[in-house]
């Protein structure tokens, strides 16, 4: 294993990327760090928190509805001038109009439970005609309630708009952890590719300094006339391909650091430094326990009930669209109204609109309304049943999700178990690869082999690295994508919050 121990410990200096100006921030990172840094920093989370707070306002306007309400609504002033008809048994006259009107009112309402209203309206305003040079004021007090008779056997508005806000805040929190743990596992597989590429130019630096250090047998050999021309210019071909591909796996490796310094979303000019430990755990998964975990915690099967629910009101709603309708209306009222000349100060006016108020006797009113469809010619009945096959659709689709998430679970858990075999099996051909190669080194040197056979054992070994890396990264994004899945850590055995 020395090559393996060989290649945890290159400098990442040497790859390439690790010059660092003053102006510069370092990150040192592994995965755990990187995805903290990709949660707090990416763009993609700042929008989902946003439309989180979007979904936390929302709720809190809904809740707030059912609270007192005061209102003050304002003319300061309004000022008319214009030209009226007025038409009587000797004819049509016009005449003009200058007004100046100034009012103000305070409305205090109460939401109810039962989707009506209780209210308190007090105001005064005052009109000032220039033509005729008067000013007529006015006074008003009432208290009232307002109720919708639907809300008894129909659909109550203010009920339904909290439990929606609810629902919709709910979903906005699952979809949010959702994409937190697909966030999760993309960079995983971003910070894993960056490890596959920083390793495969350590592995292309390595195959390099082999291939140099067989040039250079080759040249000696072919100096003291131990080997034909033709092989020591085979040998330098080789060396020529091993530094092209180095060149190559630096560039490969370059690209992708800058890929993930944009999908953290930290500067380009900023440095990073990646730790490069290939070593892992095996990890015991129990599919059962995973599947059961995934159908417990996955959001897409609560989003799934999130919308059953919202599709049943969304049934009630239309439904009471085809009930009878209406609404009771009961106010008891205060007026009072004053009138005089435009000269005299308008306290004086109000004084006696005032009076005039606490001597008139309060006004009663009730009122009741309704509203009977009696031939929609089946409309509101079809829409109700659109709405219903829209509620079926949407809990055949929980069950699909269901099956779907089960098949997945079972699907991903075989392949981390084969993985996981594949890996092992490959460490082991990686030790036999290694020896195999010290061998013809050795046998290379002694002249027992030619430049050939040298090059397929030196190809063969890159081949090992390779393949272990492979299987390294599958492993270990396999566990990130059970994970996401679950909503479950099996590495640290503990639930994800």
């Amino acid at each position: 294993m020395y090559l393996i121990k060989k290649l945890a410990v290159i400098c990442l200096v040497a790859s390439g990327f690790a010059v660092i100006s003053p102006a510069q921030e370092i990150y040192r990172l592994d995965l755990e760090t990187s995805i903290l840094l990709a949660r707090q920093k990416s763009i993609r989370m700042q929008i989902l928190q946003q439309n989180l707070k979007s979904a936390a306002f929302n709720l809190k306007a809904a809740e707030s509805q059912n609270k007192t309400h005061v209102r003050l609504d304002m003319t300061l002033p309004q000022y008319t001038e214009t030209i009226k008809q007025w038409e009587d048994s000797s004819g049509i006259s016009f005449y003009p109009v200058r007004q100046n009107q100034l009012n103000s009112y305070l409305t205090i309402s109460q939401p109810l439970p039962t989707d009506g209203s209780l209210y308190i309206r007090t105001g005064a305003q005052n009109f000032v005609d220039y033509y005729a040079n008067d000013r007529n004021a006015q006074l008003t007090s009432s208290i009232g309630l307002r109720q919708p008779i639907e809300a008894f056997f129909g659909f109550n508005n203010i009920w339904m708009s909290k439990q929606q806000a609810l629902l919709g805040y709910e979903l906005t929190m699952k979809q949010l952890k959702r994409e937190e743990l697909n966030l999760v596992y993309d960079i995983s597989q971003d910070f894993f590719t960056l490890l596959s590429t920083q390793e495969r130019m350590n592995i292309a630096r390595l195959s390099l300094e082999k291939q140099q250090e067989a040039f250079n047998i080759a040249q000696s050999k072919y100096k003291a006339g131990l080997i034909r021309e033709v092989e020591a210019l085979q040998m330098e071909v080789d060396q020529n391909e091993a530094s092209n591909n180095y060149d190559m796996a630096k560039v490969e490796n370059a690209a992708q650091v800058r890929t993930f310094k944009e999908n953290l979303g930290i500067s380009l000019r900023d440095s990073i430094s990646v730790n490069n430990d290939l070593s892992y755990l095996v990890v015991p998964v129990d599919v059962e326990k995973a599947v059961e975990l995934a159908l417990k915690s996955r959001p897409e099967l609560r989003e799934s009930e999130i919308q059953i629910e919202l599709q049943e009101m969304a049934i009630k709603r239309q439904r009471a669209q085809g009930l009878p309708g209406g609404s009771i209306m009961l106010n008891y009222n205060f007026i009072g109204v004053g009138k005089d000349y435009r000269t005299v100060p308008i306290d004086a006016t109000f004084d006696q609109t005032w009076q005039n108020l606490t001597s008139r006797p309060g006004s009663l009113g009730v009122g009741l309304t309704a509203s009977i469809p009696i031939i929609d010619w089946g409309e509101n009945r079809a829409r109700v049943q659109s709405a219903r096959s829209m509620l079926k659709q949407n809990q055949l689709q929980m069950e699909s999700n269901k099956i779907s998430i089960e098949r997945d679970i079972r699907t991903t858990v075989d392949r981390l178990h084969s993985s996981l075999r594949r890996l092992q099996l490959l460490e082991k051909g990686l030790v036999v690869a290694e020896k195999s190669f010290d061998i013809s080194r050795q046998r290379y040197a002694n002249g027992e082999i030619d430049s050939q056979s040298m090059a397929l054992e030196r190809e063969r070994l890159n081949n090992a690295y390779n393949t272990r890396l492979d299987a390294y990264i599958s492993y270990k994004l396999l566990l990130s994508d059970i994970m996401r899945k679950t909503f479950f850590d099996f590495e640290k055995g503990k639930a994800m919050e």
